[in-house]
């Protein structure tokens, strides 16, 4: 913008000479400059003029005329010549001299004065000579004399008075000094002058503050953020703002000088202005107009300014949101992008169009705001917004991102669908070839020697085959179409073989295997016999645990997946909220800096899982024998369980006191759970727990496979951590014990039973008085001592407390002996204690059955056995009593771990179990040990990981026994 107001103002020819003085580089000669020069009145411009329109200047009387400085006399001459217009200042000024009071010399003065400053053009010189009678023939000559003297090239004429006067000049342009009727006051013309003056240099300063602000505003670049463009809009508005203001301070300005000017005209109807007058009120009309067409100016400019910084604004509001929905929807087409898999499994599918359906609502809010920026653009074209070109490229780069994704969820939806109806159907087929396996092996091939027999097992198989044609897939290439065809190839050659049957009677069909979750019955060594199995049937036999197994795995490793998603989202729906100010107002008191009681550590478990222990799963997808050896690798990780159980007493107690609070409530809305925390805390509880019966099930698929050495292994180091950590929560609820029970090792044994004493001092006898009634004690036994305490329990606002353990008592295990019957109740038994100073009958609480014999001593072994030995190893089975009997060395009695059943521990020529000392809650039995229990060559080699652990911890718990124990020389047999 380049606004010169003089460039305006320089259009009207006829201004008035402030105008031109403004106009010079040179600063011109204002009123204010000379104010007090201009006060002593030595000579004035009234305003009047001659006949032909020449500005009048007036001398009139003044005592120190000839004392005033050259300089102030050329400066008020100068300044009142500068007044008029060009046009009435070329006709030239006429000049009255009043002197009529004064002397001749006055005269001379002032002529010779006027004759070498005056910077004007003259037309007269009216000289008023001095009235008294010598001075005034003094003038007459004097005039005559030195005429030539003065260098004027005007005519000077003498006037004698001023009636004189009137002759050449009207009354109405004189003052009244002079006898006319002109309205002067000097005061007055004064304020005038310097009023218009002001008002002047106001225009013009308000003129060159606009060039510079429409020059700035024209200089200004456009930001490219939108922050320096909203502060360079409100800065440009602002001073837009003070502009305007002060555009309407100097139009007020010049009303209030024009009112001024016409005062005298508005008070009386006959005044009448002079011609400077007039000439002022011109002055000042113009300077208006002109102020009013510079604003004019302004405005228009300002307006195409204003508008340009809105539109820039728009755009730098449209760019930053385009650049964030951009990103936005860019990470989402990320996140869709990631999902690839198509799943294997109905579950697996069903849980990634969860994860679809998550990611679509997640993708509404971006999508929306896409579709909203792009109209929004639209708008801005439409508006004609100068940056068209960049705005239309980018609605169109919003809206292709919006139908791709729209493009690519429906394309996912369609797979998914597909492979969801896929699953579904091989799921079927898979529930068609178990329910197959389970018809083949549950038919009893013994009632098939009979022609009736074969003939109803033949029906059962057609019909089934029947429905064969209804679980028929499309992909032959499918691992359960195999498996189809493969039960489908059974049951076509076991039909054959039952049509013959049918036909005619052979030879007696040997025994088959039962259906796999029937217990085996147990036959002498006499009556086992080898069966051997056809092709077809071993065939069947491996399809149906090679499916089985899969399932496994992929059951395993999908609840592995929701584990560690729901692990996550209780560790940030609650865990991490508890650190959010925004909801610090609600968490109650008892929980405030107990986190760690309350969650325990439950992240250590999510990140073993999320980081480690799911990938490793999922590497057994294809390889299950290898499931096993993942387990045993993180033994020791796994021991974190442990930690977590042992502190779940006190984050229940924790979670009684304040679940029902605002905090967790708010927090479940947020995460939409039916279910409360506490459910979800007792997770990883529940999860250890499925692992065992995971691997309990994958074993019976993988009997005498690869790696089912390493799975049963694998069970035991489970079952072993189970326990520790349920042993490990009841070993903490001890009170009372004076030393520490961590360092009576690890805990063996422990369970609640019915408990008599007797107490034996000399040759007296003292029993309890309340003899008849067994006291409630419940046992914790350790390597070295057994402990007896008291369990108490309490019900707090209806929930079950953690049970406690008040200690009462302790033996040394080096002096304990034991009795196995005891009156012939074959639930108790005796714990001697010093002779049998102190007796302690001690009665199981279950209701199972444990008969217990003596143990006989055989030392040496009687021949009859020696033979056992070398035949089935150790342990082996007595073939007259039917016990488990372990010889060839010094035995024990000492508690040991089984993790399994007896009859597994005894190996395939076991008698079924009789019973055992007693049994705790968790599997732990109290059985007799060598002191160095190594089984021979042959029972080691076959032995199951069951018959290898127990041997190991027998032997580690035998060391671990007082010498003088260990050195007794008695052999025992026992009944496990």
């Amino acid at each position: 913008l380049h606004l010169d107001l003089f460039q305006i103002i320089s259009q009207n020819r006829d201004l008035p000479s402030a105008y031109e003085i403004m106009q010079q580089e040179i600063r011109p000669l204002v009123a204010v400059d000379i104010i007090e020069q201009l006060h002593r009145q030595f000579a004035i411009l009234s305003g009047g003029r001659g006949k032909d329109g020449a500005p009048i200047i007036t001398f009139p009387e003044y005592a120190g005329f000839s004392d005033i400085p050259d300089e102030d006399f050329l400066n008020v001459v100068t300044y009142l010549t500068s007044i008029p217009s060009l046009e009435a200042a070329s006709i030239g000024f006429i000049i009255i001299i009043d002197r009529r009071r004064d002397k001749w010399s006055a005269v001379k003065a002032s002529l010779t004065r006027i004759a070498g400053a005056f910077p004007g053009n003259l037309q007269l010189v009216f000289v008023l000579r001095p009235s008294r009678f010598i001075q005034r023939a003094i003038a007459d000559i004097g005039i005559k004399l030195y005429r030539d003297d003065f260098k004027m090239k005007v005519p000077i004429i003498m006037l004698n008075s001023i009636s004189d006067l009137h002759g050449y000049i009207d009354k109405s342009q004189l003052t009244r000094e002079l006898g006319g009727t002109l309205e002067y006051g000097h005061s007055q013309w004064i304020h005038h002058r310097t009023a218009i003056e002001n008002f002047a240099m106001t225009v013009k300063t308000t003129a060159q503050m606009l060039q510079t602000f429409g020059t700035d505003l024209a200089e200004t670049e456009l930001p490219n953020d939108v922050q320096c463009t909203e502060e360079l809009l409100s800065s440009h508005t602002e001073q837009h703002n003070k502009l305007k203001d002060e555009l309407k301070l100097a139009v007020k300005q010049g009303a209030t000088l024009l009112t001024c000017i016409r005062e005298p005209v508005t008070r009386s109807a006959t005044s009448k202005l002079s011609p400077d007058e007039l000439e002022n009120v011109a002055t000042v009309e113009r300077l208006l107009a002109q102020l009013d067409e510079t604003e004019r100016a302004f405005d228009q400019f300002w307006s195409k300014h204003h508008l340009k910084l809105e539109q820039c604004l728009q755009l730098r509001h449209f760019e930053q949101d385009f650049r964030e929905v951009k990103l936005a929807l860019d990470n989402l087409m990320e996140m869709q992008a990631g999902f690839t898999d198509i799943g294997d499994s109905v579950s697996r599918v069903e849980h990634i169009l969860k994860e679809r359906k998550q990611l679509e609502e997640r993708g509404q809010e971006p999508l929306e705001k896409a579709q909203s920026l792009a109209l929004h653009g639209d708008q801005l074209i439409q508006n004609n917004h100068y940056a068209i070109d960049s705005i239309r490229p980018k609605c169109v780069e919003l809206r292709r991102i919006c139908d791709d994704f729209a493009n690519e969820t429906k394309k996912k939806y369609d797979i998914l669908g597909k492979s969801l109806e896929l699953h579904k159907q091989l799921d079927k087929a898979s529930q068609w070839c178990e329910a197959g396996i389970y018809l083949l092996a549950s038919q009893a091939v013994d009632k098939c020697q009979s022609q009736e027999g074969a003939e109803t097992a033949l029906c059962d198989i057609e019909r089934f085959l029947e429905t064969a044609s209804d679980h028929q897939l499309l992909n032959p290439h499918l691992r359960e179409i195999e498996s189809q065809s493969n039960v489908q190839e059974m049951f076509e050659k076991r039909q054959v073989s039952l049509k013959k049957l049918a036909a005619k009677q052979t030879r007696p069909v040997q025994p088959v295997a039962p259906h796999p979750e029937s217990s085996p019955k147990r036959a002498s060594p006499k009556s086992i016999r080898p069966v051997t199995l056809g092709k077809a049937q071993r065939k069947m036999t491996s399809g149906l645990l090679s499916l089985h197994s899969d399932h496994i795995i992929n059951e395993l490793i999908e609840t592995e997946r929701v584990y560690v998603e729901e692990l996550q989202s209780i560790i940030e729906g609650y865990a991490s909220e508890m650190d959010n100010p925004d909801l610090i107002h609600l968490i109650p008191t008892a929980v405030s800096n107990k986190k760690e009681v309350l969650f325990g550590n439950l992240t250590e478990i999510y990140e073993f899982h999320n980081r480690i222990f799911l990938k490793e799963l999922e590497n057994c997808i294809e390889n299950p024998e290898l499931l096993g050896r993942c387990f045993l690798k993180r033994k020791e990780d796994l021991q974190i369980y442990e930690k977590y159980c042992q502190n779940k007493p006190r984050s229940e107690a924790l979670w009684r006191q304040c679940g029902d609070s605002l905090f967790f409530q708010e927090c479940q809305r947020k995460l939409d759970q039916k279910l409360s925390l506490d459910a979800y805390l007792l997770k990883p509880v529940q999860r250890i727990t499925k692992y065992q019966l995971l691997l309990k099930e994958m074993l019976k698929c993988s009997k005498n496979s690869e790696g089912t050495a390493e799975l049963e292994e694998a069970l035991a180091t489970v079952l072993d951590i189970i326990k520790s950590a349920n042993d490990s929560m009841h070993q903490i609820a001890i009170t009372g014990y004076e030393g520490d029970v961590h360092e009576l090792g690890k805990l063996l044994l422990q369970g609640s039973f019915n408990v008599w004493t007797d107490h034996k001092k000399g040759h007296n006898k003292v029993k309890d008085l309340a003899r008849f009634k067994p006291m409630q004690r419940h046992l914790f036994l350790y390597a070295k001592i057994l402990l007896f305490c008291k369990k108490r329990e309490e019900n707090t606002d209806g929930h079950e407390k953690s049970p406690s353990y008040s200690f009462k008592n302790s033996l040394k295990m080096s002096t304990v002996g034991i009795t196995e019957n005891v009156k012939g109740d074959n639930k108790k038994f005796e714990i001697w204690y010093n002779g049998r100073e102190e007796v302690y009958i001690i009665q199981v609480l279950s209701s199972i059955p444990f008969p217990i014999s003596n143990y006989p001593v055989f030392n040496p072994p009687p021949p009859c056995l020696v033979g056992r030995v070398a035949e089935f190893g150790l342990p082996h089975v007595d073939s007259q009593s039917g016990k488990v009997l372990l010889t060839g060395c010094y035995f024990h009695p000492v508690f040991c771990s089984l993790g399994t059943r007896p009859s597994e521990m005894c190996g395939s020529h076991a008698a079924q179990p009789s019973g055992c000392l007693f049994q705790g809650s968790h599997g732990y039995r109290l059985c007799l040990i060598p002191p160095s229990f190594v089984p021979p060559p042959s029972v080691a080699k076959g032995a199951s990981t069951q018959d290898r652990a127990f041997s190991v911890t027998a032997s580690r718990l035998w060391n671990s026994l007082p010498p003088e124990v260990c050195h007794a020389p008695s052999l025992y047999t026992f009944t496990v």
